[in-house]
Formats: structure tokens, sequence, C-alpha cells
């Protein structure tokens, strides 16, 4: 119902309307939703229960977050909220909430405008000064980018020293799966899960290309817990934080 709601709505009303109105909409929506079985930790609003989309997420009514957003929104709260923060392709519950911290000089940046975003930096030669960077938010960026040892060693290169980069893509098991060989939109979608990806990452194997351009790595796998059910989050789920070493 909810899919078929959002794509009826992209049919009919220009995207950026959709962006700038957003809130709006979902306000009205989130209505039929209210309850105090389950909290939003992004947006904070209580409800009776997420939009399961089709069995492979859980979505906010209120804001729009996917799981893996309340769950990185969930580490970002750990963490000093000061400094250069640079967010690749952000989604918009975390765009609106991190834009809005006068005490981060957020940039929000996408190649492509499928985001919302203040910059278009190109991740494998962004456009910014050595350790410029507090943190990064590379999440599912690097299985889209061809060349992406060259984006690691621009993320090093822009991260200060004792920066944090958090980083996830899709896993599988055993070794990365790469072919420079499938190119097409529909080969790629067969092997690698979408049209767009050019690699399935295990992690060990991005962890390894990661330490090689010199990052140390640590890796965080949360098990299920009672949060999931309260928070809407899904688990396993396996997220990667690189730091730059400071010299």
């Amino acid at each position: 119902m909810y899919s078929s709601i959002k794509k009826a709505l992209k049919t009919c009303i220009p995207k950026t309307f959709l962006f700038k109105n957003e809130l709006f909409f979902r306000k009205i929506h989130s209505l039929f939703y209210l309850g105090n079985k389950h909290q939003c930790n992004i947006c904070s609003q209580k409800l009776s229960r997420f939009i399961n989309l089709n069995h492979s997420d859980l979505i906010c009514p209120s804001c729009g977050s996917l799981s893996r957003n309340r769950r990185l929104w969930h580490l970002l709260s750990l963490q000093d909220k000061t400094g250069n923060w640079l967010h690749f392709s952000p989604s918009r519950s975390l765009y609106r909430t991190l834009k809005k911290d006068s005490n981060i000089n957020y940039h929000s940046t996408d190649f492509e405008n499928e985001f919302l975003a203040n910059y278009k930096f190109d991740i494998t030669n962004i456009d910014q000064p050595d350790d410029q960077f507090d943190v990064i938010i590379c999440y599912h960026i690097l299985e889209h980018i061809e060349k992406d040892r060259l984006a690691m060693k621009e993320l090093y290169r822009v991260l200060k020293p004792n920066g944090t980069i958090y980083i996830q893509t899709p896993f599988k098991d055993g070794d990365i799966y790469e072919d420079d060989n499938i190119t097409t939109p529909e080969a790629r979608a067969e092997h690698f899960g979408q049209n767009d990806h050019v690699r399935i990452y295990s992690v060990k194997g991005l962890k390894s290309r990661l330490e090689r351009v010199g990052f140390s790595i640590e890796i965080k796998t949360f098990e299920r817990s009672n949060n999931d059910f309260y928070n809407g989050f899904i688990s396993p789920e396996t997220i990667l934080i690189a730091t730059k070493l400071k010299s």
C-alpha cells in the first residue's frame, strides 16, 4: 500500500515539490500510525508500527527513515557532534537532522542529483583539501563505484587524523565478488543485486581493501536485541568504522 501511494505521487508530482513538502505529507500520513509500541530515534515520533516494505525493511511513516538510518543515528548520537562532516548521498531524514545542527559544519554531497545535497563531489576526486573532515558518512556508496580503491584513497586523504568514517555496503560471505566484464544494468542486477552495483563486498574483503589504503578498521556487528522491536532495527547488521590514525 505504502509503495503504491509513493509511486503514484512520484508519477504525478514533481520530485522537487515532493522533497520540499515531504514532511507535510508525512505528517498527515503518520497520523494513522500513532501509538506507543515503537519509537523512531531520529524524529522521536512514537508509533503503533513501522511500515513494512514487503518484509525487506521498516520505514518510519513520520520521517521516512529506514532501519539502517536509525541504526546509524544511534551510532552518530554517541559521536562528538562538532567539526566538519561529509555525508555522501544522505537519507533525507538524516540530512534534515544533521543540517540543522549548528555545531556541525555539514557538507552533504550527491553526484547524480538523486538526494538532498549541497555539493556534488566525485568520490574518486573530492574537491576538498587534505585532512579536512572529522566525520565522513559513506553508506551504500562504494558498491556503486568502479574505481573503489581510488575512492578509498580520496576518503583517506580528506579525513583528518583521528577522524572517523562510517561505512556500510551490502555484504556476502566469502570473498568480494566483482567482474569488470559485467557492465549492463541487467547483468549487474543479476550478479550484484542491483542494476547500478558493480560488486558485492564481503566484510573481510572490504576491511582488507580499506586497511591497504591506511585505515584502521573496527567491525561492529549488531545481533538481535530488545531494542530491535522498539526502534525498528533489523539484525544482524554490520557496519565498518574506519579511522585515520594520527601519524
